[in-house]
């Protein structure tokens, strides 16, 4: 995609976003489904948790059935309080992965969810076709210009902490206008080492209160007015569980009254771990819009 634009805050985004992935492409004119695919075991929500190869496969297919345009793959897990894993065995749990993945599904789009500069490149060498950032370029300093020589898409996402103290006591004087201002600032970063193939993400749940959260999910328009995509990824979250009195297991509806919300208010992708549901939610919003 050419997102060669400015971050100024009043420019009309109106135009198709295309991204760019070698001999892919991703049209982001629509909203869009990305699956989860989670091989760490500590994943907040063990339905979506798998290690071995074999299941790994079965799992991705099944998303690609049900619409997922792209496969976001994870070998840390960044719940509140997780445990921090070395680089070494990120990689190797990436590694063993990535290629199997593309053996079966050559044509696929693969992002994989890393906060490491060293490992973005190794994966990327790998075959997979983006990073998604939790960190949003802030714990790794050197992920900024790995992601520039990459020429990747990029998914910049916003948080306060890290995932081992972000819940401990999020403040904000003005959650939206600080996520606006962080964006601002990290895509001029990038765009100043040539860099433009981003998409935004504001963070749900990272070093967010509820109360952070459902601002954030009404104001997502103001995002979608810096120029770039939006991702938004409630998938069985607190902010819906602490509301319905719900666990991760059961928070289904509440995720997909969510991702409605988030759609009609501009995000272009929802991270899920259940593709069907959220693929009937674009279906039915792109029927209101027509």
């Amino acid at each position: 995609m050419n997102l060669n634009k400015s971050s100024d805050k009043s420019k009309n985004i109106s135009s198709t976003h295309y991204l760019n992935l070698g001999d892919k492409s991703l049209n982001l004119h629509k909203p869009l489904v990305m699956g989860i695919l989670n091989l760490s075991m500590d994943s907040f929500f063990e339905g979506n948790s798998n290690n071995n190869i074999i299941g790994l496969i079965d799992q991705t297919k099944k998303m690609l059935d049900e619409g997922a345009k792209i496969i976001d793959i994870g070998a840390v897990s960044t719940r509140p309080g997780a445990k921090l894993v070395s680089e070494e065995m990120e990689l190797k749990s990436l590694l063993m992965v990535i290629p199997e993945l593309i053996k079966n599904f050559p044509k696929v789009i693969f992002s994989v969810d890393t906060v490491r500069a060293n490992i973005a490149e190794k994966v990327i060498e790998a075959g997979a076709d983006m990073i998604n950032d939790i960190s949003g370029g802030t714990m790794d300093d050197k992920m900024f210009e790995t992601i520039a020589s990459l020429q990747v898409p990029y998914v910049l996402m916003h948080i306060q902490g890290t995932p081992q103290n972000m819940q401990d006591d999020p403040k904000y004087e003005n959650v939206v206008l600080e996520i606006e201002q962080f964006f601002l600032n990290q895509i001029n970063k990038l765009e100043r080492l040539g860099f433009s193939q981003i998409i935004l993400d504001p963070g749900f749940g990272f070093g967010k209160t509820l109360e952070h959260n459902y601002k954030i999910l009404k104001n997502i328009k103001l995002f979608t007015k810096l120029g770039f995509p939006v991702l938004a990824g409630v998938s069985r979250k607190s902010m819906i569980n602490k509301v319905l009195k719900t666990t991760p297991k059961t928070a289904l509806n509440g995720t997909t009254v969510l991702n409605t919300i988030a759609v009609l208010n501009g995000a272009k992708i929802l991270r899920v771990h259940d593709v069907k549901e959220a693929v009937e939610v674009i279906k039915l919003c792109e029927q209101l819009s027509d």
